[in-house]
């Protein structure tokens, strides 16, 4: 009788398990599946907490409270394409609520929405949830549709789709004022491409959207309308076109509305339009409605304000004058104190635009710009001391004015922004000393600190020297000519020597 062989007994650990179903009773469970290795249980949970979200508000704060949106943002991202679209499916319903909407946006989950919607063919979907019986669902479609339409991919997608079509449909449409504001900012993002210009003005959208910007009654959606004009602006072509519909008229108009946002966005708008040379002679009669709103309580719109100002007085003494007329210079000067950067850096440039002129030179002095300037010649923002320098060298044109710069002790922090590593910098206060050269006293004063030595050494290096520090040189060395013969042993024709001259030897630079 032949000996039993004992049966091995199978291992515990199969590679596949049976299956089991899967139920979940509460929406922390759900949240907990989201961790899921498995793409049926991360399938099942996004879809589970989209029907949980559909129920109301307070549903899609506990799914944020239950730590819901970080994995589903990541989860729109996943290599399965059924995870991805119930992802982005429960996200888009929780996003109607104003505390995911933060959430979401330290998340900085919209690269992720963009690609998943692109790979999902998302678009049409979105285009017609825009007819949805529900003014949410509407809504959380238009606000999509507004963040995917920043990246240029999805412009064309949209282009392709005829998505100006429904967007330009909604703009035209009074029943669907609410959704007004999404589709304009729909309509500005597409403007950054040329060939999404084009369509809108074949589509007749143009002359709808300045037909929006001077009829709505909606502050905020009028507000957006004005600055797709001024991002459609941004083009020289279109600038031209926007001239020929007579831009300006409605412009100046919205500088008299009672809403803030409105008459920010209008003067946004003035500065680029404004850059058409044609426009600017147009706007002239805005300029005292501009220069009024200097005295704003809101900084934004001061800033705004004086940025329009800023563009409208480039190589336009004619709207120069006019500011000056309106009282803008006292105003200007006193905005160089502004706790607001931006104002302060607007200000300062137009001041720079208006002193091409002796007489609003002088004026614009006698507001004491001069120590305003210099109480900025100490600041560390690069754009403040660009636009101050640059004023300080556009005003000292005049004894006078420089004096006053001495007197205030605007000479030592100008000579030590020739150490700046901003070119800009560099350049404005080289610019600015060798204006203040053109008097002796005010040469010896800047020799004194330091001036002279900085200068060859910027002049002696390739990376550091420009036009404006080899002038201010030869401008400081002209003030001293025994200080320019011993130091280059030579002067030229136009050097007139005095009983003060003597050659005290070779020094090498």
């Amino acid at each position: 009788m032949g000996k039993k062989v004992k049966k091995e007994a199978e291992p515990f650990s199969k590679d596949v398990f049976d299956p089991l179903p899967i139920e979940s009773k509460t929406a922390a469970t759900a949240v907990l599946m989201l961790s899921s290795p498995e793409e049926e249980v991360l399938a099942k949970a996004c879809e589970a907490i989209h029907k949980f979200a559909e129920k109301g508000d307070e549903n899609k704060t506990s799914l944020m409270c239950l730590g819901a949106v970080e994995p589903l943002s990541r989860l729109i991202s996943h290599e399965d394409k059924t995870v991805r679209r119930n992802a982005v499916m429960a996200l888009g319903v929780m996003a109607s609520n104003n505390e995911v909407k933060k959430c979401l946006k330290k998340l900085d989950v919209i690269p992720a929405v963009i690609t998943a919607v692109q790979q999902l063919n998302g678009l049409p979907p979105l285009l017609e949830l825009l007819r949805s019986e529900f003014p949410v669902i509407q809504q959380l479609a238009l606000r999509t549709i507004e963040n995917i339409t920043t990246d240029s991919e999805t412009r064309v997608a949209f282009r392709n789709v005829q998505g100006f079509d429904r967007i330009l449909e909604i703009l035209g449409t009074k029943e669907f004022s609410d959704l007004h504001e999404g589709a304009l900012r729909v309509i500005s993002n597409c403007l950054e491409d040329s060939e999404s210009m084009q369509l809108i003005q074949t589509m007749g959208g143009l002359e709808q959207l300045l037909q929006f910007v001077g009829t709505s009654t909606l502050p905020e959606a009028q507000a957006n309308a004005v600055k797709a004009v001024a991002r459609m602006a941004q083009s020289g072509e279109n600038r031209k076109i926007l001239h020929e519909r007579n831009v300006e008229k409605t412009l100046t108009d919205l500088l008299m509305q009672e809403n803030e946002s409105v008459r920010t966005a209008a003067c946004q708008a003035v500065a680029t339009v404004s850059k058409y040379l044609s426009s600017r002679d147009t706007f002239r009669n805005a300029i005292k409605p501009i220069v009024q709103l200097l005295n704003s309580e809101g900084s934004e719109l001061r800033m705004a304000a004086a940025e329009a100002l800023s563009s409208l007085t480039n190589d336009n003494y004619l709207n120069a004058y006019a500011i000056h007329e309106a009282e803008g210079d006292k105003l200007l000067v006193r905005q160089l104190r502004d706790s607001c950067m931006g104002a302060a850096v607007y200000a300062a440039s137009v001041l720079t635009n208006m002193a091409s002129q002796e007489e609003l030179r002088r004026s614009i002095l006698a507001h004491e710009a001069m120590p305003a300037l210099v109480a900025l010649l100490h600041c560390t923002d690069n754009n403040i001391l660009i636009s101050a320098t640059q004023a300080v060298a556009s005003l000292a044109c005049d004894a006078e004015a420089r004096m006053e710069l001495r007197n205030v002790g605007g000479l030592s922090p100008l000579v030590q922004l020739l150490k700046s590593i901003n070119a800009e910098i560099r350049r404005n206060a080289s610019w600015a000393i060798s204006v203040c050269a053109n008097d002796e006293i005010t040469a010896l004063e800047l020799c004194n600190a330091g001036a002279l030595e900085i200068l060859q050494e910027i002049t002696l290096s390739p990376n550091r020297n420009n036009k404006f520090s080899e002038l201010a040189l030869q401008k400081l060395l002209d003030s001293n000519l025994s200080l320019k013969y011993s130091l280059t042993g030579h002067l030229s024709a136009s050097n007139i020597t005095t009983d003060g001259f003597y050659d005290p030897g070779q020094v090498q630079m």
